[in-house]
């Protein structure tokens, strides 16, 4: 089996990739930082572009490809932190209506909780008695569901009154068993990607002592290791998206999820004090991290996966 890109899937990459920085470069996302708010016209620019039809067949209006290219796609969007319910409009295209052409913002209740719900125009999942709830990340507001919540449905006591989401729809079934989570770690690996490059560019071009801080060997091998940690998670998500195993695709989000969050905390030690400042983008790469990884299958859950798959 040939796990390397073909020339049509590296094509597909560098083409999103061109789109995404071009459409939401840092600029856009320290717009989006500021306002907290969904930007309507970059969602209908996706939609445009395939990003939410990627899966669908042709004679349904879509792109006709499949989870492989749909991975590579999400990494790009989770290199550049792209804010939205992605990932549910995403598996809501060809069935609900105006999700492919993105005109509709579609969110799901995840474990939960809900991104987003305040700008969605469709919600999976009963939310009835949602409460709002502080995120960590500014780019993820989110929403608590009262109770536990068993097979897409949210089980509680909601308070008298409680305000109710509408329009609501049954949780979507996708045709790859926990394809959300994979397309979760393929956004982590983007993460992972990016603030890997940021550790290194800064580390050649900063200097300190008459000398760039990268010749310094403490920070040759946080730069050594954050590339080691984000590849594995690389092969790991790939291999789950071609052979879409569940147990593959938990042990996918543990090493995408680790690989994020710590490139992250590495890529803060590279830039020192700086690291540290609102003006830098690394904090926002950590707190969505952060987020994700609490996102569908958790870390608990999936080392749970793993230990009864062995």
């Amino acid at each position: 089996m040939d796990f390397r890109l073909t020339d049509d899937q590296k094509a597909l990459k560098a083409g999103v990739r061109e789109l995404l920085e071009g459409r939401f470069g840092r600029e856009a996302l320290r717009a989006a930082v500021d306002s907290q708010v969904l930007d309507r016209g970059l969602w209908r620019d996706l939609g445009a572009a395939g990003f939410f039809a990627l899966r669908l067949p042709e004679e349904a209006g879509g792109v006709g490809l499949g989870l492989p290219e749909a991975v590579l796609v999400f990494e790009e969007a989770g290199r550049v932190l792209l804010p939205g319910p992605l990932i549910a409009t995403h598996l809501a295209a060809g069935s609900v209506d105006g999700a492919a052409e993105g005109e509709v913002v579609v969110t799901a209740v995840d474990g939960g909780l809900v991104e987003w719900l305040e700008a969605a125009d469709v919600v999976l999942g009963d939310v009835t008695g949602a409460v709002a709830v502080r995120s960590v990340d500014p780019l993820t507001p989110l929403h608590r569901v009262p109770g536990p919540v068993v097979a897409g449905r949210s089980e509680r006591n909601a308070p008298a009154g409680a305000p109710s989401r509408v329009p609501t729809r049954p949780a979507l079934r996708d045709d790859c068993p926990h394809g959300a989570v994979l397309l979760t770690a393929a956004e982590q690996l983007g993460s992972a990607s990016r603030t890997t490059e940021m550790a290194v560019a800064y580390a050649r071009n900063r200097e300190q002592f008459g000398q760039a801080v990268g010749a310094f060997q403490a920070v040759k091998h946080l730069c050594a290791e954050m590339l080691v940690r984000t590849e594995v998670a690389r092969a790991a998500v790939y291999g789950a998206a071609v052979t879409a195993d569940p147990v593959e695709i938990a042990g996918a989000k543990l090493l995408a999820d680790e690989a994020a969050v710590q490139c992250a905390r590495d890529c803060l030690q590279v830039h020192g004090g700086m690291g540290f400042t609102w003006e830098a983008d690394v904090h926002l790469h950590l707190k969505r991290a952060w987020v994700r990884a609490e996102r569908g299958l958790t870390r608990a859950r999936a080392e749970e996966m793993e230990a009864a798959a062995l």
